[in-house]
């Protein structure tokens, strides 16, 4: 018995310094991870990016942030960590196969964000399909047509083809062919 409550108050404190450092490193950690990304947030805004690409890459910053101060907490209780980053990266390759469509489609409507082919209000005819634009949306656009039918099309369709813009500009020429018999 003697034996045991040594064993326990030699390791035991040990143990109490290991689990308040991760403990402290977590919550400052999280602190931090909050404030690099408002920091980010506030730089894109000012620069003039899209107030939903701010909120997007904001929200995967303060993620990958939060990952890393869960894992220097984990190495901090002297769990070796380089076998979780395995297995982390290997479920990452496998949630990235498995949702390879929809992280196009994404990639896509950053892209349309970004670059700004169109906008909401724009007569456009792509992916297959024409109509006003309604909505931009990470993964897909709303379209409406002159019959009030609503087109929902995936952006990596939008990105993937030819973008034709009829409302970009401020005139156009339209031909009419008449034929006279």
């Amino acid at each position: 018995m003697e034996n045991i409550t040594t064993w326990i108050s030699v390791h035991g404190i040990d143990w109490g310094i290991k689990i308040a450092t991760a403990i402290a490193i977590f919550i400052i950690g999280k602190f931090l991870a909050r404030v690099i990304t408002r920091l980010l947030q506030k730089a894109l805004q000012h620069s003039g990016t899209d107030s939903m690409l701010v909120g997007f890459l904001g929200n995967i910053a303060y993620g990958i942030l939060l990952v890393a101060v869960v894992l220097a907490a984990i190495d901090s209780l002297g769990v070796n960590v380089t076998s979780l980053m395995a297995v982390l990266g290997a479920a990452g390759l496998a949630v990235g196969l498995a949702l390879k469509d929809s992280l196009s489609n994404l990639a896509s409507g950053m892209m349309i964000i970004i670059f700004r082919p169109f906008q909401v209000g724009h007569y456009i005819t792509a992916g297959g399909s024409s109509g006003t634009v309604d909505e931009i949306g990470l993964f897909c656009t709303l379209l409406h047509t002159g019959d009030n039918q609503r087109i929902i099309v995936p952006n990596s369709a939008i990105m993937g083809g030819t973008i034709v813009n009829t409302s970009a500009m401020s005139t156009r020429r339209i031909d009419i062919v008449i034929g006279i018999g």
